[in-house]
């Protein structure tokens, strides 16, 4: 039987390192793709841009770590939540939700690949 491959849609908050573990999945051999959510009402935006994706994971990060990701980030804590409200409906329907505050990049990227290894099991059954 034929296991259809992974595509993963990545949705999360500014700074929580969406863009990071994009490059990363791909460098593996898992297309992947990084969808801006945070900054758009439409609800799928996800499904609009990559319809062909079959994953979609959901990072977060707490305030403090944005801040010291992104110093550069013009806005305060009230602009992040704004930014999980909006992503409400990814979270829901998030095949993963992984929070990066305490994770190196690569154990971001190792998460999500032991999932996908996961994913593709029961995808065989």
């Amino acid at each position: 039987m034929r296991v259809r491959e992974p595509v993963v849609a990545i949705v999360g908050v500014c700074a929580a390192g969406k863009t990071t573990l994009a490059a990363g999945l791909n460098a593996a051999g898992v297309r992947a793709y990084s969808v801006p959510q945070e900054h758009s009402v439409v609800r799928r935006l996800w499904k609009h841009l990559h319809p062909d994706a079959n994953i979609l994971v959901m990072l977060d990060a707490r305030w403090e770590t944005t801040r010291r990701r992104r110093p550069d980030i013009g806005y305060g804590p009230e602009r992040l939540e704004e930014q999980r409200r909006r992503l409400a409906y990814a979270r829901a329907e998030c095949d993963l939700y992984l929070p990066t505050d305490d994770l190196s990049i690569e154990e971001v990227r190792q998460r999500v690949l032991a999932f996908i290894e996961t994913w593709k099991e029961t995808e065989r059954t």
